[in-house]
């Protein structure tokens, strides 16, 4: 998959096809954004009727006839008051309905950035290693956190909000002509100006933004960079090095938000400079009517308050515009993760697996990570049920590989790869999976507690299970000794354990599944030699009863396999048992050689 960054040329501000895309997810809640549009348009009726109100109020009966008797200004005062009672309850019901209006908004908001999170989650659980090899971790958590949360203010502050906005433009333009033409058309003339200088702003705008966000996006693949290498930093003594860098970096960022800064502060000045302008020409035109009495007092109050109404949408353009531009830009990257199609595809017909034996053969296979770059060629090898095979070799040989190939996190070019005599390919993922076990080099722990750790989340392995296993594999003893016990927290990557530790809760999480294979990557490396003891001492029970495939540097630990496999240049070079490759003085005898060779003769007798 090609890399989503923040430097690629952003799309359009508005693009149909992603719009489409996005509001795909809103339809399952089309009930609640109607009925918020349709508060929005009672709301955009109260906000006409205020201004309206109140000229009634001056003209009617605040500034009605003069010589009226006694009576009739009674009526007068009467009817001001009833008036002044609506117009409260007018504004009280707009309080209501917007605090409705409001939350259902936000709600079905929530809602729907919740569907797409969950929809792009689960569909990276389904893409393959390849993918993840090619984009960083932060990068993706990017895609689900901060590029989603852009879409929330799309759904509420522009969408939907964009519906009043409308609804109030054109209310607005519609009654300042029913109370008056020629003051409407005095509103009007500001309009063709409102038009150019929105226009303007928005390309102006747009190059700003894609420059803060080019900036912006270098300043954290440089933080992202320098601070997971921070030992190596610390170690040659960089620190003020990469901090004249960053220095570059940010400054550099620094100067494009002041250019985006002078686009926003002018804009917004200027449109204010505009309202200022088309109100002193509608105090000009329409006092001069008010005072020659063409015009009522009133009609020019209700004026001034709709031309303020008119522009208020139209200052807020820059921060829709803005909001408009991350939330396109965001969706596209989201929609670039939903269009990756999963590199291992399920079986159309998947074979169920019975009762797994544990049988693995490999036939004629080619496999290469990038076009035909070949790590493995040709490689056809066979593991009986209950076998212990191992593979050595030199760093890149392949060993690796064999085993991402066995459990299908990568799909093979040429040749087959049979379980129980069918092809991997058949068999459903999940299936294929459930039915192998791996323990890593590098232990990863999520956060929770160790037993959490050891059954990971598998309610059917209870707690006596647990113990019974970790007292199986040797870790019951350190996990004795912790304050909490089985329910000890585990920090994040298991950072409060030793590397032994975690390898250990590695082999009782293994154990607990119990697979029918079991794969040993480098499971022994980096630990301490009483831990490799207590490890030594567990693999034997661990083995026992299923197929193993072990993958180890340190050749003392695979002596006893039933099969030792010699990889070089990803072709097998040589294939027996410990005592018959070294009889043959090939590959492996060298490596021997080269690992113990102050004591080799005392180790060949």
């Amino acid at each position: 998959m090609e890399y989503i960054h923040e430097e690629q040329e952003l799309g359009k501000v508005y693009d149909s096809r992603l719009m489409k895309r996005l509001l795909a997810y809103a339809r399952p809640y089309w009930r609640l954004i109607l009925l918020s549009i349709l508060l929005l348009l009672v709301l955009s009726v109260i906000d006409l009727a205020r201004p309206y109100l109140i000229k009634v109020a001056i003209d009617d009966y605040i500034l009605g006839p003069t010589q009226a008797g006694e009576g009739i200004r009674e009526q007068h005062i009467q009817a001001l008051v009833r008036l002044g009672w609506f117009l409260f309850g007018v504004l009280t019901l707009g309080f209501v309905l917007n605090y409705v209006q409001v939350y259902i908004l936000q709600y079905t908001g929530q809602r729907i950035v919740y569907d797409i999170r969950q929809h792009v989650f689960s569909h990276m659980q389904g893409l393959s290693l390849s993918f993840f090899d090619g984009n960083p971790v932060g990068r993706l958590v990017t895609r689900v956190t901060n590029d989603t949360e852009h879409l929330l203010e799309m759904y509420t502050a522009v969408l939907v909000n964009l519906f009043k906005d409308v609804f109030l433009l054109v209310g607005i333009v519609v009654v300042m002509f029913r109370l008056n033409v020629r003051l409407a058309w005095v509103v009007m003339v500001a309009i063709p100006f409102i038009v150019g200088l929105t226009i303007v702003f928005r390309l102006k705008a747009r190059a700003a933004y894609r420059e803060v966000r080019v900036k912006l996006a270098r300043i954290n693949a440089f933080l992202s960079e320098n601070i997971s290498g921070m030992r190596l930093v610390q170690i040659f003594r960089q620190e003020k090095r990469k901090l004249d860098e960053f220095d570059e970096v940010n400054y550099e960022h620094l100067q494009a938000s002041m250019r985006e800064l002078k686009v926003y502060a002018v804009f917004r000045p200027a449109m204010e400079l505009l309202f200022s302008l088309a109100l002193a020409f509608l105090i000009w035109v329409g006092g001069g009517d008010v005072i020659r009495g063409v015009v009522e007092f009133g009609t020019l109050y209700a004026f001034i308050n709709y031309l303020d109404q008119f522009f208020r949408p139209i200052n807020d353009l820059t921060e829709k515009y803005n909001i408009m531009q991350s939330a396109m830009a965001s969706a596209e990257r989201i929609f670039q993760i939903l269009d990756t199609e999963p590199g291992i595809p399920e079986p159309a017909e998947p074979k169920a697996l019975r009762e797994v034996k544990g049988r693995i053969e490999f036939k004629n296979v080619w496999f290469a990570y990038v076009d035909e770059e070949w790590v493995l060629k040709d490689v056809s090898f066979v593991i009986e049920p209950g076998e212990t095979a191992a593979f050595v070799g030199a760093t890149g040989a392949g060993k690796s590989t064999i085993m991402n190939l066995i459990t299908r996190f990568y799909d093979i070019q040429r040749g087959q790869i049979l379980l129980d005599g069918v092809d991997i390919r058949e068999i459903s993922k999940r299936e294929l999976r459930r039915n192998i076990g791996i323990v890593m080099q590098d232990v990863f722990l999520f956060s929770g507690t160790i037993k959490d750790n050891i059954r990971l989340n598998n309610r059917s392995i209870s707690d006596e299970r647990i113990r019974e296993i970790a007292q199986y594999v040797n870790a019951h003893h350190f996990i004795d000794e912790l304050p909490q016990k089985y329910d000890e927290p585990v920090m994040e990557r298991g950072a409060t354990l030793s590397a032994g530790q975690r390898q250990l809760l590695a082999f009782a999480r293994a154990l607990a599944f119990d697979p029918a294979i079991l794969i040993l990557d480098e499971a022994t490396a980096n630990i301490d030699t009483e831990t490799e003891q207590l490890i030594q001492d567990a693999l034997p029970k661990l083995l026992e009863g299923r197929t193993s495939i072990v993958v180890a540097h340190r050749l003392s630990t695979i002596q006893n396999a039933d099969k030792i496999i010699v990889l070089h240049k990803g072709q097998i070079r040589e294939m027996g048992t410990h005592q018959e490759l070294l009889a043959q003085r090939g590959l492996y005898y060298n490596l021997f050689l080269l690992q113990y060779k102050d004591d080799f003769q005392h180790l060949l007798g």
